[in-house]
């Protein structure tokens, strides 16, 4: 009887979403969109300050802990740490007490058109955690504690202080052609050697890094876990290891150095997601030494966020600048890092929802996307203003993006889409070609939806795409191929994972991230399957198009991302 009722209020609830709270100015979401979503946070196991709502359904302390890890695990994400909204809508007292338990029970097991996934009817939740979530989200948001310079000074290691670090290499590695590649799951970074495709090490890092920055030196290889813990790497070492680490927050996507010609190695900086905040540091030791805060208000609406999350960070080669993006206000800062005691930043309005991006290929210019506005923005690092919004597809996910030279319209930079099936090519050429020049040039179709990297090298004529978040198999586990001579031809499939040779429990086996060798005749693909499934690496040979060589290591758990040392040290893609 129950769920005869259950099932007659779902019809009258999602016969209404259309005008529904939740649902309105969203728009349909794909499989691979949600997939992107719904990564965990780290934040499901941090100590909170709880605070219930008299009016809201009762709950004992062990549903409301259980709740509140559900929440991170699988909904911070969209709808924020404090619920205000941010790719999702708000899910605040305010608004759903009065919606009321049934209501967004239905909500919450049966998902909307706007993007809501179906949480109970797609397995993913009982119907008990279904109505655990339904009374969690009447009561005040959980709020995770503030985190400063106190705080990370109590994280903050110097494993190997400076004056005890080698003179010169001591190693006979070709450093510049060593690959950083995130083992996602096990919490560690393997260094692999490009030359001959041997592991050089496995090191221990924060869970699930995200990215591998270097030095403007190439010396040091910084990594940030999305738990804001940060490991500082020697590649002089004879053994390449940490020598510095600190966390910088409960949860984090973004470092960088500062590469400015006389600034080189002298500062790092780290953007977290909460706190909503960047912190300078000292380039040797990563001594925290300046705290900024992000919050503010949206540059559309001009509404105050608590939480706007910095994205991604790039150090200017035209000024002693980084350039951070702070995704829910929509805001690029150009902070000045001449005199951090004075500290000046220059504030650029772009588009809300700023996630990644990359460098033209004169560095002049930076490509980044707000993905959830279906835009890139184009700032000019010289001047320090935005060059222009342009209109892309839906959700681009660049990555750092990919530049190449277009037979008719010049330099251009590219990107791909989580939320369909193509690729936008922007000219990036005021000079020379200036009809073109921040406008799409040409779009491509791709093999779908779930594109997470694009990428090209200087001395490649083709163009890679990833496609791991495709909910098809087929898609995911392969990449198209362009040729940039003719991008009028059909794009050319590379069974990756296939090539692979796994075993046949495998897994769901995505291909994920093309990186090119230094040398931009091979290109390294990770082929990354469950914890407990075996994952490789793929080489391909550029030239030809033909597998190369297999990399199999126990070690390899869940390999992600990874990043050549000079590509990434010069801003190749």
């Amino acid at each position: 009887m129950r769920n005869r009722k259950l099932a007659r209020l779902a019809a009258l609830v999602l016969s209404t979403l259309a005008i529904g709270a939740f649902a309105q100015n969203q728009k349909p979401v794909s499989p691979a969109e949600k997939n992107y979503q719904a990564a965990p946070s780290p934040l499901a196991n941090e100590p909170m300050v709880n605070s219930t709502n008299p009016k809201a359904p009762a709950m004992t302390q062990a549903e409301f802990d259980q709740a509140r890890k559900i929440y991170f695990e699988r909904c911070a994400g969209c709808h924020g740490v404090l619920r205000k909204g941010a790719t999702g809508k708000p899910l605040t007292p305010d608004i759903t007490v009065g919606k009321g338990t049934d209501y967004l029970k239905v909500f919450i097991a049966y998902g909307s058109p706007a993007g809501m996934p179906n949480w109970q009817t797609s397995g993913e939740m009982t119907e008990a955690q279904v109505d655990l979530m339904a009374r969690y989200i009447q009561h005040e948001p959980p709020t995770p504690p503030e985190y400063g310079l106190a705080e990370m000074k109590a994280t903050w290691k110097v494993l190997v202080p400076p004056d005890k670090r080698p003179k010169k290499k001591m190693n006979n590695y070709n450093i510049s052609n060593i690959f950083s590649t995130t083992l996602r799951d096990s919490g560690e970074v393997a260094l692999i050697d490009g030359d001959t495709k041997e592991i050089i090490s496995i090191i221990k890092t924060g869970y699930a890094v995200h990215i591998s920055r270097l030095s403007a030196s190439g010396r040091y290889l910084f990594v940030i876990g999305r738990d804001a813990k940060v490991n500082m790497i020697d590649l002089w070492m004879e053994k390449p290891e940490t020598v510095a680490e600190i966390r910088t927050g409960l949860e984090a996507r973004s470092v960088e150095t500062s590469k400015f010609k006389g600034f080189e190695d002298k500062y790092a900086i780290a953007g977290t997601y909460w706190p909503p905040q960047f912190v300078i540091m000292n380039g040797d030791t990563l001594e925290p030494l300046k705290i900024v805060s992000t919050r503010g208000v949206t540059v559309d609406k001009q509404e105050y966020h608590p939480e706007p999350r910095v994205a991604s960070i790039v150090g200017s080669h035209f000024k002693p600048e980084f350039v951070v993006n702070v995704k829910e206000t929509g805001k690029t800062l150009l902070v000045d890092y001449s005199n951090i005691d004075a500290l000046k930043i220059t504030e650029i309005g772009t588009a809300r929802f700023l996630h990644d991006g990359g460098l033209d290929s004169t560095k002049r210019y930076f490509m980044v996307a707000a993905n959830q506005s279906n835009k890139i923005a184009a700032v000019d690092l010289k001047d320090g203003k935005l060059v222009k919004l342009i209109d892309v597809g839906k959700i681009p996910h660049p990555g750092r993006g990919a530049n190449f030279i277009h037979p008719k319209y010049g330099p251009v930079w590219a990107t791909g889409h989580l939320g369909d099936d193509t690729i936008s090519i922007i000219g990036t050429d005021p000079v020379k070609h200036k009809d073109s020049a921040f406008k799409v040039v040409q779009t491509l179709k791709g093999q779908g939806g779930g594109a997470l990297f694009i990428k090209s090298h200087p001395k490649s004529s083709h163009l890679y795409s990833d496609t791991p978040l495709n909910p098809d198999p087929k898609i995911s586990q392969s990449v198209a191929v362009y040729d940039i001579r003719n991008l009028d031809k059909p794009y050319t499939v590379l069974p990756i994972a296939e090539w692979a040779g796994l075993k046949a429990d495998g897994g769901a086996a995505r291909v994920v991230q093309p990186e090119f060798n230094k040398a931009g005749d091979e290109v390294w693909f990770a082929v990354w399957s469950a914890k407990d499934k075996e994952s490789a690496l793929v080489i391909v040979d550029d030239k030809t198009l033909k597998l190369k060589k297999v990399i199999k290591d126990q070690r390899l758990i869940t390999p992600t991302g990874h990043f050549n040392v000079n590509n990434t040290q010069n801003d190749v893609y």
